[in-house]
């Protein structure tokens, strides 16, 4: 069993004045953390969704991010948190949310997985709700690739009506 330990965020958000829309998750994992960049984790599907919503193969994800206007960043700034587990979140400080969207031209946010949509809601005071989409974590077995890229169809439309 992880103990718990107090973890702050280490990951620069990914985002410049062009961004339209805001990806959130959680906090990074362990994972994610070590390699220095969001959703780091082979076994997260975060990725290959969009690589299957924007029909390209993703060689630079800080590039890809950039170029089609996605921000991405995560709810929490630092939490007290065993291992990578949502579920041991606690403590919770949150990022400036609305700082990124006051410097950028952020008009939809969406956060990855339940856990992310409840700390949007319970710690951020930003001026834009969050759209709730399903985890790409692996611990989310449920959902299919096929089936997180239906519900993840609404980033590209928000990026499309601009």
């Amino acid at each position: 069993m992880n103990e718990y330990v107090r973890v702050h965020h280490t990951l620069d958000p990914v985002y410049d004045r062009r961004s339209e829309i805001l990806i959130l998750g959680s906090f990074p994992s362990v994972v994610s953390r070590e390699k220095h960049f969001y959703y780091a984790n082979s076994t997260n599907r975060f990725w290959p969704v969009m690589e299957c919503l924007f029909n390209e193969t993703i060689a630079d994800r800080r590039e890809f991010c950039l170029r089609h206007h996605i921000a991405l960043w995560d709810v929490i700034e630092s939490c007290t948190i065993a291992g990578s587990s949502d579920s041991t979140i606690r403590d919770v400080t949150a990022n400036d949310i609305e700082h990124l969207i006051q410097n950028s031209s952020v008009h939809t946010v969406f956060t990855t997985g339940a856990k992310a949509a409840a700390l949007y809601r319970k710690y951020v005071n930003a001026s834009l709700p969050a759209v709730p989409l399903p985890s790409t974590s692996a611990a989310n077995a449920n959902m299919r690739l096929d089936d997180l890229v239906k519900e993840y169809r609404c980033v590209k439309e928000a990026l499309e009506k601009n």
